[in-house]
Formats: structure tokens, C-alpha cells, sequence
């Protein structure tokens, strides 16, 4: 016999299809982005955008930021392993959840979608493929990706949430 809670789990999550129809754009503009400058610039090369401010590099990053740990043996394993028990974790919040708010749904897609994104990578590659530098004056921003982007505006958007959340109960209590 299944689990009890599977009906209700699949029936929640299909009430929140906006955060997994939002994973998956995510996911696929990700790639795409990741696939374009795979095919336009070599490796450890780039393109000047914006003089000063933003290029497109080509980069494959098998740590994180900064390329944290991209030596440590076995590392990019255990960074997928994490991407991917975030995504289930996210999965699994989103499906057992009582509640959950619209801007809380955009961020846990944008993340998952992020997550999701960064996975597919390390699995493939080995590592992340990263393109968005930035640059102001002498200080250079870590090259990142759309997955990147996602997931630090879905966190955004959560913690935005959960904040609004917050004041609305504050202002109830007075």
C-alpha cells in the first residue's frame, strides 16, 4: 500500500504548478544560454559587452564561487549530490507545504529551476559552465550563470516573502 500522503503530495503539487512550469523555464533558458556561448567562444576566452563593466568569458567551473574547492578530489560529486537533495527537498516542500504564497512559489522555482540547471552541468561537464563577468573599476565580480541568477533571486524572492509575511503579523497584533 502507498504511503497515505502521496494523493494529497501530488494534489498540492499540481496546485503548484507555477513554481515547477518556472523550474523548468528556468532550466531551459539556462541550458540554452549555456549551449550559446559554448558554440560562440572558446573556452577561457570572452567577448567585451559593455568596455569596463560586463563580458561574455567562457568558463567551466567545477567548484563554486570563486572556484572554492575546484581541486579537492571528489568534490564535484558531492556538489551534486547537494544540487541534488536541494531539488528534492524543494520538490518535496512544495508538495507537503499547508502553505505557500505566490512569491514564495516564484522563488522556490527559480530556485529549484537553478539548482536544477547547475546539475544537469556538473553531470555532463564535470563542472558548471559560467559566462556573466562583471567588472567595476578594479574589482571583478565571479563569473556566473544564469542558474546563478536564479537562485539568488528566488532566495530574494523567499526571504522578501517570509518578510512581508512578518509585517503583516506584526501589524495584526497591534
Amino acid at each position: 500500500m502507498p504511503w497515505p500522503g502521496w494523493k494529497s503530495f501530488g494534489e498540492t503539487l499540481k496546485g503548484r504548478s507555477l513554481a515547477l512550469w518556472l523550474a523548468l523555464g528556468a532550466l531551459v533558458l539556462d541550458q540554452a544560454s549555456k549551449l550559446i556561448v559554448t558554440l560562440t567562444i572558446p573556452l577561457r576566452h570572452g567577448v567585451i559587452v559593455i568596455p569596463g563593466f560586463f563580458n561574455l568569458v567562457h568558463g567551466q567551473n567545477p567548484g563554486v564561487v570563486w572556484g572554492f574547492m575546484r581541486d579537492v578530489p571528489g568534490m564535484s560529486y558531492v556538489f551534486m549530490a547537494i544540487q541534488a537533495v536541494v531539488s528534492l527537498v524543494l520538490v518535496a516542500w512544495l508538495g507537503l507545504s499547508k502553505e505557500i504564497n505566490k512569491l514564495q512559489l516564484w522563488g522556490f522555482g527559480l530556485i529549484l529551476g537553478g539548482a536544477l540547471g547547475n546539475l544537469v552541468d556538473r553531470i555532463r561537464l564535470g563542472g558548471v559552465v559560467d559566462f556573466l563577468d562583471f567588472k567595476i573599476g578594479d574589482f571583478t565580480w565571479p563569473t556566473f550563470n544564469a542558474a546563478d541568477t536564479w537562485v539568488v533571486v528566488g532566495v530574494g524572492l523567499v526571504i522578501l516573502s517570509l518578510i512581508i509575511a512578518e509585517v503583516r503579523s506584526r501589524r495584526k497584533k497591534v
